[in-house]
């Protein structure tokens, strides 16, 4: 028995100030099975009501409208993971919480897919900010120990905003960003070792050589009408699933009236 699968990724940029926006009605349009929020900067029970009907997971951060994951599937789930393993096995720090979650579905078949919805640090690279960048680069070490754990074995797919745009054409303004968060040397060799390890980035595998197509643009000037964004929200799956993705598009919104966060969902369809 073989099913198409619809998952999104979407940074909402704040659960409710999306509703405001429209979020409800793309969500309606589109028609998702399964969707993988970031930044939903809400508390547990508002998330839940607004999910009615769904089955929800929901990771919020322990500082106070920070961060903040969720998984809300039309699937049932057989298990939820929320955080990452520490070095001594204590939990997580405030600033780490609310930023991975695992949970696996259930087909319909009766097999099992793994999602992970992921919102990992921006950091700053600025005079002054440096231990964001600190704190970044531990929880990026965790995060690829994670997947290295993940990468073999049962179907897997991690998505979400990863905060590092890969390669140059993942940036419309790659020159002048060469030395800021997002686009450091040391933070691209993450990313790197994640696909030699045997992650698809799928966005790059379905969306051709580029530049683009980005996913997220500032809310300032006439960065999103230029289309001079950055592409930092990622589908990647390993080598269970990846072949298993038959389509992967961006939601750019129609105009910039129209958008509902400063990111863009990325949105993959599944032939499981």
């Amino acid at each position: 028995m073989t099913r198409v699968l619809t998952l999104a990724t979407a940074n909402t940029n704040g659960i409710r100030a999306a509703v405001r926006r429209g979020i409800d009605d793309w969500i309606a349009h589109r028609s998702p099975d399964v969707l993988l929020l970031q930044e939903v900067r809400a508390p547990d029970d508002l998330v839940r009501d607004h999910f009615a009907g769904w089955h929800v997971a929901h990771q919020p951060s322990a500082l106070k409208g920070r961060a903040g994951v969720a998984v809300v599937s039309r699937l049932p789930l057989s298990a939820v993971r929320a955080g990452l393993p520490t070095s001594d096995g204590g939990p997580e720090a405030d600033v780490d919480s609310g930023r991975w979650l695992e949970a696996d579905l259930e087909l319909p078949d009766g097999g099992t897919l793994t999602v992970v919805s992921a919102y990992l640090h921006s950091g700053s690279a600025k005079p002054g900010q440096e231990h964001t960048l600190s704190a970044k680069y531990a929880h990026l070490d965790r995060v690829t120990d994670r997947l290295a754990e993940l990468a073999t074995g049962g179907p897997v797919v991690v998505a979400g905003d990863v905060n590092v745009a890969h390669r140059e054409v993942d940036i419309a303004n790659w020159k002048g960003n060469l030395k800021s968060s997002g686009f450091l040397p040391a933070e691209r060799a993450y990313l790197d070792r994640w696909f030699d390890a045997g992650w698809t980035d799928l966005g790059r595998a379905h969306g051709g050589d580029g530049p683009g197509p980005y996913t997220w643009w500032t809310w300032r000037g006439q960065a999103f009408d230029n289309d001079k964004g950055w592409r930092i929200d990622y589908q990647l799956a390993n080598a269970a699933v990846a072949d298993r993705a038959v389509k992967v598009e961006v939601d750019r919104a129609p105009s910039y009236a129209e958008r509902w966060s400063d990111h863009a969902p990325v949105v993959a369809t599944y032939d499981l």
